[in-house]
């Protein structure tokens, strides 16, 4: 058997990589989570990984995303906050909503962070962000770790990914990953849209990310309190204010 890799990056540990797949601790979610992986993977969706089950450890075993990664370095590769990377991560969303537009979860499914399905939802992935995307030749490959796929509206996993790729975090935390051209920011937010097919007003846009931030602020604490390891490592590094800071700068985007 080959041997096990450390995978840079994660919250409580990370991953271990073994030949071409991924070992990661699984939780109460990781079924219905598999259930989402194998639903993209029979309607063709190819940006994601492949649910394989789990091992004789009890961990998940998934499918390895060959590419590059941020992992652990900061500050990011420049290409990250490229025009390009910008337009690719918004088509991927916009190809993994349509294919997941047809998954309805299981009546028993359970969620990481406690959501609850109902019509009109989709399941998100909720952390599309750089720290979860491989690329190869300058191509994205797919995003990885799923943990947080959950029902939401399409807009709120919209807001989530445009806030981590446009980015709309906070200016210290982005300036710290390498982008500091803030004034391209409306321009870069206006490219990730229109990519992604949103034709909505910026504002209220704006206000969506906006409440989006502010509830994973308070998610993370909640589910912290509740004795999850890895909100409370990010309660520690100071995720959460991280996150009411940008909420508040969020208001500099919006028109006057």
């Amino acid at each position: 058997m080959d041997a096990e890799v450390r995978l840079a990056g994660g919250n409580t540990g990370g991953a271990v990589r073994i030949g071409d797949t991924v070992r990661r601790a699984a939780g109460p979610w990781t079924p219905s989570v598999h259930a989402v992986l194998q639903h993209l993977e029979a309607v063709g969706f190819g940006g994601a990984p492949r649910a394989l089950g789990f091992d004789d450890q009890g961990r998940e075993v998934l499918s390895f995303l060959p590419g590059n990664v941020v992992g652990d370095a900061r500050p990011w590769p420049t290409w990250v906050h490229s025009d390009q990377a910008l337009q690719q991560v918004a088509r991927w969303l916009r190809d993994f909503h349509h294919a997941i537009a047809t998954f309805t979860p299981a009546g028993d499914a359970t969620w990481r962070e406690g959501s609850t399905w109902e019509p009109g939802l989709i399941i998100g992935h909720n952390d599309a962000a750089p720290y979860n995307a491989a690329w190869a030749d300058g191509h994205l490959v797919g995003l990885f770790d799923w943990d947080f796929a959950a029902p939401v509206t399409p807009e709120w996993d919209l807001a989530f990914t445009a806030f981590a790729w446009v980015p709309l975090h906070a200016r210290h935390v982005v300036a710290a990953e390498g982008f500091t051209d803030f004034a391209e920011r409306p321009r870069r937010l206006k490219l990730f849209l229109d990519t992604y097919g949103w034709d909505g007003p910026l504002a209220s846009f704006l206000e969506i990310v906006r409440d989006r931030v502010n509830a994973s602020a308070e998610g993370i604490r909640r589910t912290a309190a509740a004795g999850d390891p890895a909100f409370q490592q990010m309660i520690s590094h100071g995720v959460d204010t991280n996150l009411e800071t940008a909420a508040r700068e969020l208001a500099e985007l919006l028109p006057q």
